[in-house]
């Protein structure tokens, strides 16, 4: 008979097997043209996040989201809660727009845009700055913890957390204006909302950026995992030629690797070396890939010294690595492109000829109608008018629906400041003989008082006697 197997030390094999520890990436620097664009992404993509909230359009911050007033100042328009709409059409013009890039070029968005690639950057550029390059860093976390060990950590640490909580603060500036949120900081004068989203945000940036970098595009981003439905044989990805790069092999520069019998690739593993997901493109396209192009910068750059034609790593599509004839213009691509253009032309189309006027009827609930001492019939509104423009402007409020309708007002004039809402209190009366039915229909027209073509109608219900 055998043995019997020791269960607990069975199970510990396995786990050990299934389980491996995350062994942290080292990027190395590389340069090269995509690198340098990617630089540039970052340049101007920061830049317009630090640098917008500091600015002002008209006394008002450029882009300010004012929840308490229920005001989306936004380059000089000022969106209302009634304008979500035009949100609603943002966003899928974001999600089109991704679809739409993504079927022509893979992952550009992941490589060159993505606010986690974006963040990661200036975080490994302070990195590289304080420990020194890949090797250098390499072999800090391998040696026994020093003064010095303990002074480089402690510094890089420190610069990543000032730069994470000066990117919180600069977060919550787009919600609470900037200038006012700054100064309170400084003075640590700010309410408990306000630090609470400083302090996550910050604590955000500094996890994703600092610790958790590449495995949350492995792990935790979604987009990774459907982004093989968007793309097609057609698509432009980052690939390994295969078959000019086989067989690998190291060899001295002027050697003709074909007397050898190996191919271009030389087995110099750069191209893994500058990886920040830490794959190896050699081994076919993988989902860990963001498509940020490094590989291809430091492939052509070794090429070039040993003298060998670039591109053994390049943007490619999958039917011309097959030796296939490729195709650009495609339905997919058309579609996408049509429904994207048509979308984003309608959507600003629409917000630059929006009427910066809104009108909202309530009728008073608590009593169906009364009786006046004249003998007419009343109802009671709430009207809400909101002056969605740059400037004040006077109103002239009048009612149709049934003959010799009118109403009264506490006030003659209805007079709103620029981005201003006031509610006034109406009364419509009618005679009891014009009633037709219990409940008609009835319409509120809004007009301003020096500009005709500025008018709106809101539609009510007046109710009755039997």
């Amino acid at each position: 008979m055998t043995e019997p197997v020791n269960k607990k030390a069975a199970s510990g094999d396995v786990e050990q097997s299934l389980y491996a520890k995350h062994a942290k990436v080292y990027p190395r620097e590389v340069h090269g043209l995509f690198a340098a664009l990617r630089i540039a992404g970052v340049f101007v993509l920061l830049g317009l996040y630090y640098i917008i909230p500091w600015l002002e359009w008209e006394g008002t911050q450029l882009v300010l989201f004012d929840l308490p007033d229920r005001k989306f100042h936004i380059f000089g328009v000022v969106f209302w809660p009634q304008d979500f709409f035009y949100l609603a059409l943002l966003l899928i013009i974001a999600a089109l727009s991704l679809f739409f890039f993504t079927a022509i070029a893979g992952r550009l968005w992941c490589g060159f845009a993505c606010p986690q690639t974006v963040w990661t950057e200036v975080f490994l550029w302070i990195e590289r700055k304080v420990e020194g390059d890949r090797s250098q860093q390499m072999k800090l976390d391998k040696a026994p913890w020093s003064f010095r060990k303990f002074r480089i950590k402690t510094t890089k640490q420190t610069i990543w957390v000032i730069f994470s909580l000066y990117t919180g603060l600069t977060f919550v500036g787009y919600f609470s204006p900037l200038r006012e949120l700054a100064g309170n900081a400084m003075s640590f004068n700010l309410g408990p909302w306000e630090w609470f989203w400083i302090i996550f945000y910050s604590v955000a940036t500094y996890g994703n950026a600092g610790w958790l970098r590449e495995q949350v595009c492995t792990y935790m981003c979604p987009y990774a995992r459907f982004q093989s439905a968007m793309v097609d044989s057609d698509t432009l990805i980052i690939s390994y030629d295969t078959k000019r790069g086989e067989s690998r092999g190291r060899r001295k520069k002027g050697v003709d690797p074909k007397n050898q019998g190996l191919g271009d690739c030389i087995d110099c593993t750069i191209c893994v070396q500058v990886c920040p997901t830490g794959i190896d493109i050699r081994d076919g396209l993988q989902y860990d890939c963001i498509g940020c192009a490094a590989c291809i910068d430091a492939c052509d750059d070794v090429m070039d010294k040993m003298g060998y034609e670039k591109g053994l790593i390049r943007y490619t599509t999958e039917n011309m690595l097959n030796g296939l004839q490729s195709h650009f213009i495609r339905p997919r691509i058309v579609i996408y492109g049509i429904i994207l253009l048509g979308i984003t032309a309608s959507t600003f189309y629409a917000i630059a000829n929006r009427e910066p006027l809104a009108l909202d009827v309530l009728r008073d609930r608590n009593s169906l109608y009364r009786e006046t001492n004249e003998g007419l019939i009343e109802n009671v509104y709430i009207v809400k008018v909101m002056n969605m423009d740059k400037v004040s402007h006077r109103y002239h409020l009048s009612v149709t629906g049934i003959e010799d309708l009118v109403i009264d007002m506490d006030r003659s004039n209805i007079e709103v400041p620029a981005g201003s809402i006031i509610e006034i209190p109406v009364r419509a009366q009618v005679d009891a003989e014009n009633l037709e039915k219990r409940s008609s229909s009835i319409q509120f027209i809004l007009q301003a008082d020096h500009q005709g073509d500025l008018t709106i109608n809101e539609e009510a219900r007046f109710i009755g006697p039997y």
